[in-house]
């Protein structure tokens, strides 16, 4: 690799996470009361445009919700969102997820997602150590519109089920990503 290329991913790296930190800045002025109302909402948005979402928040032991998730990149992203933990439509705990990517991408989207803890040793893993990778510990799987639809009380036994929903924008592109939930304490 040359100089001059390096020095471009460099540069690409640096305003990415300027990018993500003044983004995260200004996301944490979320009051709580927002986060679980605008989480409320977004899963009740979930529900009505998956019927097989609602079943498997019956059978939760909590789901994280994230209601606007910001991404966008080209070359080098990032993303950030904030979010409320759910247990009977109560927030218990609040949220943010944030990552970067590097790889061939460009464009900005917004979304919505939801995590579907199912067990105690899942949900366990959330405020463990440092924050919480998705990808590493417990099973995670993304539920998509054919997933959903074979979902059954007898066929759930993973550990967290992700559905990512309401998104709006333009993202293409491949790229190695990392993804990090930690706790906040909104105002």
């Amino acid at each position: 690799m040359n100089r001059n290329r390096l020095g471009r991913i460099l540069v690409c790296a640096v305003l990415a996470l300027g990018w993500q930190t003044s983004m995260a800045a200004e996301a944490g002025k979320t009051a709580a009361a927002d986060l679980s109302r605008n989480a409320n909402a977004s899963l009740k948005q979930l529900y009505a445009s998956v019927p097989q979402a609602k079943s498997l928040g019956q059978k939760a032991l909590a789901i994280l919700v994230f209601p606007k998730v910001t991404k966008a990149g080209l070359g080098v992203g990032g993303q950030y969102g904030e979010g409320a933990l759910l247990q009977k439509g109560k927030a218990v705990g609040y949220y943010n997820t944030a990552g970067a990517s590097v790889g061939l991408q460009a464009g900005a989207q917004q979304y919505s997602y939801a995590l579907f803890f199912m067990n105690a040793n899942a949900l366990g893993q959330l405020d463990k150590a440092e924050g919480f990778e998705v990808g590493v510990g417990p099973t995670v799987v993304v539920v998509d519109q054919g997933v959903a639809k074979s979902l059954t009380t007898t066929t759930m036994k993973d550990d967290i089920y992700a559905f990512i929903f309401g998104q709006k924008g333009l993202m293409a592109g491949l790229g190695i990503q990392g993804n990090k939930i930690t706790k906040i304490n909104p105002k």
